[in-house]
């Protein structure tokens, strides 16, 4: 329910008052009804927020809804999956792209030929310029289009915008195109469902035509302890600790010209705890307006792993030369200053792991070892960890399935003489687990990790030949030279999932345990003493088979391993006897 006061009404008069002095400039739209809308203007930058909402820009700026945009991996599966199945069309890009899409972008744009705010994914205005309640999966919500000056919609009235208008002066705002001082909203209009966990179903329950479903953590919510005791997604993923209903901070609504407004209001961390992480350079991300000086063309010419800008790197160019840099990076300056943006943006996105680590911590536990009976030498050791996810809200993991994400449990056993004489949960060459999709398993040149306790949902499929099998996809490559994914002929709900295809999930849900069990074998427990035995959960957002499959880059493959996270790492004596 919409909540307007008076002295909002004769602000948006007034608004309405000192825009009419532009109708010149908008009778020249009379010629494309559409032109308006086609203005990067009616939906404004998130730089342009953080002029007054500073705080809330730097949470948000390495957040995943920040990424949703410039993730490179987005872009390559979005691509891939569009070659296999052009059925899918832009139905990925409404939720990533938002406001693009409501520009009307193509889907195959790169992001250097999109507009600036739709590179920024999620932003401020794809939450907070929608004014009708929505409840239902794959939503394409309508964004209210408008200038810096038009109203947003929030949890709260707009008590604290009134006040800030009624101190223009003080404050130094501009409350018209042609005022002098710091461009602001006019108006905020109460939209509760914005606090509400319904707001977020649209773009995180998704299924694809064919009834498959690649986010699933609203049903997961909704069937959760956490729903029957009224916790909201935004409990969690925006309050004081990161994964927990923790209540939320105290601070300022805003901060105009060094003074700030509302003081005392409640405060919703914009980091959007939750376990995605960035692969994408990081000139490009997180997003930084200083960055803003070059192309994204531009910066992804800049090669930041070699240290461009670095002062050891520039002596020792300046000393021995031998590099020809492309025309944006050939002066000293400003590969400096380029050096010194991508060094802020790994410390954000180091911060960002941590934040990731912390709230994936939060929600999980790591029990054991258990012993079935006393460790002798010379027989079979058996043991057992238990994997609890201490989550109430959803599954452990959860999100997107299929392909991602990935955890896993990575089990070592060390000898009296430090040697590690058995491992589960071990990674091939490229970083993939030693599963059936390991190219190093399939080669030849390492086992089978027969012992793998691993929490990844996978697809199965029913090709041509043979029986279902595990598939990056849910795209059935043998019936069709061109695959398209057609809905069903028969209702889902009579098999429970469309035929020849459906998922196998190893999640555990919320509050949930499950038990890893081992067996070591007795030839490689040969005598008594002092073993160790060291455990942790591993977490990474992509698998590095599907990132090949997709085709990305060599340097996407090696971020998306850098970036793995260990989960409750830590290492247990015990004696063989």
């Amino acid at each position: 329910m919409l909540k307007i006061n008076l002295r909002f009404v004769i602000v948006m008069m007034l608004i309405n008052f000192t825009t009419s002095i532009f109708a010149a400039d908008e009778m020249k739209a009379e010629t494309d009804p559409h032109a308006n809308i086609y203005k990067e203007s009616d939906f404004p930058s998130a730089t342009e927020c953080a002029g007054c909402h500073k705080k809330i820009y730097d949470e948000w700026s390495s957040s995943s809804h920040a990424y949703a945009s410039i993730s490179p991996m987005f872009h390559k599966f979005e691509q891939k999956i569009n070659d296999l199945a052009p059925t899918i069309d832009n139905f990925c890009v409404r939720c990533h792209m938002s406001v693009g899409t409501t520009l009307g972008e193509e889907r195959h744009l790169p992001l250097w030929e999109r507009s600036q705010v739709s590179r920024e994914g999620v932003t401020c205005v794809t939450c907070h310029r929608i004014d009708e309640q929505f409840g239902k999966a794959n939503g394409e919500r309508g964004i209210v289009a408008g200038d810096i000056y038009q109203p947003v919609y929030g949890p709260f009235g707009g008590d604290g915008v009134m006040k800030a208008i009624e101190n223009k002066d003080e404050l130094k705002i501009a409350i018209s195109p042609k005022g002098r001082g710091k461009k602001i909203h006019l108006g905020a209009i109460k939209f509760e469902q914005l606090a509400e966990s319904e707001f977020c179903v649209s773009c995180h329950q998704v299924a694809i035509n064919l009834g498959i479903k690649l986010e699933v953590v609203w049903e997961q919510y909704r069937a959760s302890p956490a729903f029957k005791e009224g916790i909201t997604c935004q409990d969690c993923h925006m309050g004081k600790i990161p994964g927990v209903d923790s209540g939320y901070e105290i601070g300022p609504a805003a901060e105009v010209n060094g003074k700030t407004v509302n003081d005392d209001r409640k405060h919703s961390n914009h980091a959007f705890y939750g376990p995605g992480y960035s692969v994408a350079h990081p000139g490009l991300f997180p997003h930084n307006p200083e960055a803003e000086e070059w192309t994204v063309e531009e910066w992804l010419q800049y090669d930041y792993r070699a240290g461009w800008g670095s002062e050891d790197f520039e002596d020792e160019f300046e000393e021995n030369g031998g590099i020809e840099f492309p025309e944006a990076w050939e002066e000293r300056d400003d590969r400096e200053t380029a050096f010194e943006v991508v060094t802020e943006n790994i410390e954000k996105t180091q911060e960002k792991m941590e934040l990731r680590k912390e709230v994936m911590e939060n929600g999980s536990r790591l029990d054991g070892p258990f012993f079935d009976g006393t460790p002798k030498a010379g027989k079979y050791l058996n043991f057992s960890y238990k994997v609890t996810n201490t989550n109430s809200g959803h599954n452990l993991p959860s999100g997107s399935l299929g392909a991602q994400p990935e955890i896993w449990l990575n089990v070592a056993l060390t000898n009296p003489e430090g040697v590690t004489v058995w491992e589960s949960g071990y990674v091939d060459s490229y970083g993939d687990m030693a599963d059936m999709h390991s190219l190093d398993v399939s080669s030849g040149k390492i086992k089978a990790d027969e012992q793998l306790f691993n929490l990844q949902t996978k697809f199965l499929t029913t090709n041509v030949k043979g029986t279902d099998r595990e598939m990056y996809l849910p795209v059935n490559f043998d019936i069709d030279q061109l695959p398209f994914l057609r809905p069903a002929q028969q209702p889902v709900s009579v098999m429970n999932h469309p035929p020849f295809v459906r998922m196998e999930g190893r999640s555990i849900p919320p509050l949930g345990s499950r038990n890893a069990k081992y067996k070591v074998p007795a030839e490689l427990i040969k005598s008594p003493g002092q073993y160790k035995l060291s455990v942790r959960l591993r977490s990474r957002a992509e698998p590095i088979y599907f990132m090949k499959f997709v085709e990305a880059t060599v340097d996407m493959e090696r971020s998306m391993n850098e970036w793995m996270v260990d989960i409750h790492p830590y290492t247990v004596e015990f004696q063989v006897h």
